[in-house]
């Protein structure tokens, strides 16, 4: 006898046609297949589309300025093999497609003279934008120091955000944003040092240590001259600021002035001060170490705390 098969033995457990005996051949039945369904998971704001080129324009809040040519390149030869496997993200503006991310594969794509990129198009407003820009490429550690603290100085000065406000935004802690901020205090030269990666963060951080604009020009001109690391740069920096070995001065009727004003700030708030003056600008910081001292600083300068 031929041994049943597994499927009408299982027919059997489960309560259909006995496991014996043949069954008659049923009829063939059609069985309508419906069209597959749209995925409600999928977010409506992550369609890709496909669009010209040329209707993308770079976008004015980008915080990148700068694109290695030669790492265009190499992006380039990438899309030439692979395709464009990440969207740009894009927003809508006068009449044309405004860049929210993806700005080297944007301008990869011109190298190549692709007709069209993929896409995706969002609704943002430009705090948003700067926002998702920032985020992007800080993932991706794409932009050099200036370009982040100058991202994060635009999002504390045009948009009215804190320092945490910001930290919570792009997802750094509220010490990275702050140091990033004290860049900006270098003078022009120092910061394209910093761009082109003459000097790094670490080296950058010391050297705000000295008061004066054309002391922090030479230390680090010299930190470059002489391939000083960060730790000999602070030993460096700690000298000067003990006035052994201390760098040339714009001259002792400007010093001597500068001291003399410091006394008298310090003689009137009874706290450590420190004047920064170099060819008409500079800074004033008031030391405290308390809140009681804070509160009796502010007293003294005719500023109520109510």
């Amino acid at each position: 006898m031929a041994k049943p098969a597994l499927g009408r033995g299982l027919a059997a457990l489960l309560g259909g046609a006995p496991a014996v005996g043949k069954a008659p051949p049923e009829p063939p039945v059609t069985v309508a297949v419906p069209a597959p369904a749209a995925n409600p998971s999928v977010d409506p704001r992550d369609r890709v589309e496909r669009v010209p080129l040329d209707r993308i324009r770079p976008c004015p809040l980008q915080p990148r300025k700068d694109f290695a040519p030669e790492s265009l390149r190499e992006l380039a030869d990438s899309i030439r093999e692979q395709g464009i496997v990440q969207p740009l993200i894009v927003r809508e503006r006068n009449g044309h497609l405004e860049l929210i991310a993806g700005e080297r594969r944007w301008r990869a794509a011109q190298l190549l003279g692709l007709p069209q990129v993929p896409v995706i198009v969002r609704e943002a407003d430009n705090r948003a934008v700067l926002e998702l820009a920032l985020i992007e490429n800080l993932q991706r550690e794409n932009l050099n120091p200036m370009e982040e603290a100058q991202g994060y100085a635009q999002l504390v000065e045009q948009f009215q955000l804190t320092q945490e406000e910001v930290a919570l935004k792009v997802g750094k802690s509220r010490t990275v944003v702050a140091n990033a901020l004290r860049l900006l205090k270098l003078g022009p030269t120092l910061q394209n040092y910093l761009r082109d990666g003459r000097l790094s963060v670490g080296h950058a951080k010391v050297i705000l240590g000295l008061a004066a604009e054309h002391q922090q020009q030479l230390a680090a001109e010299r930190v470059i001259k002489e391939g000083l690391n960060v730790r000999q740069t602070e030993g460096l920096i700690a000298k000067w600021q003990s006035r052994t070995n201390s760098p040339p001065k714009p001259g002792p009727a400007a010093d001597a002035q500068i001291a003399a004003i410091e006394g008298r700030l310090r003689e009137r708030l009874g706290t450590k001060i420190h004047l920064r003056y170099a060819h008409g600008k500079g800074a004033l910081e008031i030391s405290f170490f308390s809140d009681d001292e804070l509160e009796r600083i502010l007293q003294v300068l005719g500023i109520s705390t109510d």
